[in-house]
């Protein structure tokens, strides 16, 4: 056995790799999967008795499996007899010349470090990146993915994520308020214009009733009067089929109540109309 062990499977000048240096590797690596394994189970296990949030623990696990592996990967190369300042010196002149060229990579891999230690963003996170809605699917090292509301997934560099405005609706626990805007013609009833838009609010079941909804007279346009539908919802994802039930319901409600909702007017004036009745 002991021979076995010692057979050399690869020698290149004066490195030689045996048998018993590779089943060593491996082992270290087997034993930082396994270690990282119990440490995630039990991290997620303190998850769901706590009830903290999933997410969360998506990150912190993320962070002590890279953690772990890059600590194994170094231990294994030692094991297979390729020392670690041989590598730094090779690496250091071949990162001076990539440096400018991977500046971008780099920026991504740190802001992957942030995001997993901050939290900002966690897996589940409904956000808006770009203009772009959609949930956090997974948080890698350099990238992330965002699964839209078409279902496509969107791999975002995690520098987005970290140095750019990022809209996060999952960040807190607090109810998000929406609105949902109508116009309706100078000849209304505005008394029966705010029943009407806040039984449409009440009556939809993703509408919050506490907060309650409220309804404001924003301004006197050109050819309407402009209210405001304000209500709160837990609703993000599928908001805006929350503000096309409402507009539904106040068009409804406002036809069976004789609320008009005018189109853009404009009064036509000609400083001579004689002229063009005459040349007619």
């Amino acid at each position: 056995m002991d021979e076995f062990l010692q057979i050399v499977i690869l020698k290149i000048g004066t490195y030689s790799l045996t048998v018993i240096e590779v089943a060593y590797a491996l082992l270290v690596l087997f034993i930082a999967w396994l270690t990282s394994f119990v440490i995630t189970s039990l991290v997620r296990r303190y998850f769901r008795r706590k009830k903290l949030d999933i997410g969360r623990f998506y990150s912190v696990s993320r962070l002590i499996s890279y953690v772990i592996y890059v600590i194994a990967v170094l231990i294994a190369f030692q094991a297979l007899g390729i020392h670690l300042s041989v590598i730094w010196a090779g690496a250091a002149a071949l990162l001076v010349g990539l440096g400018f060229g991977l500046q971008h990579i780099f920026n991504d891999l740190v802001s992957g470090i942030v995001l997993l230690i901050e939290g900002t963003v966690a897996v589940n996170d409904v956000v808006i990146v770009e203009g772009i809605v959609g949930i956090v699917r997974a948080i890698g090292l350099r990238t992330s993915k965002v699964e839209t509301r078409d279902k496509v997934v969107i791999i975002i560099p995690n520098s987005k994520l970290v140095s750019e405005n990022v809209t996060n609706w999952s960040h807190n626990d607090a109810l998000t308020r929406f609105q949902v805007k109508v116009g309706v013609a100078y000849s209304s009833d505005i008394d029966l214009v705010e029943r009407l838009m806040l039984q449409a609010g009440e009556e939809h079941p993703q509408v919050q009733h506490f907060p309650a909804p409220k309804v404001a007279f924003e301004e006197f346009a050109d050819s309407s009067l402009i209210f405001t539908l304000y209500f709160f919802s837990e609703e993000f994802l599928a908001i805006e089929f929350v503000k096309s039930d409402l507009r539904f319901a106040i068009t409804r409600l406002f036809k069976e109540h004789g609320i008009v909702i005018p189109f853009p007017q404009r009064d036509l004036w000609l400083r001579n109309p004689e002229s063009f009745i005459r040349e007619s």
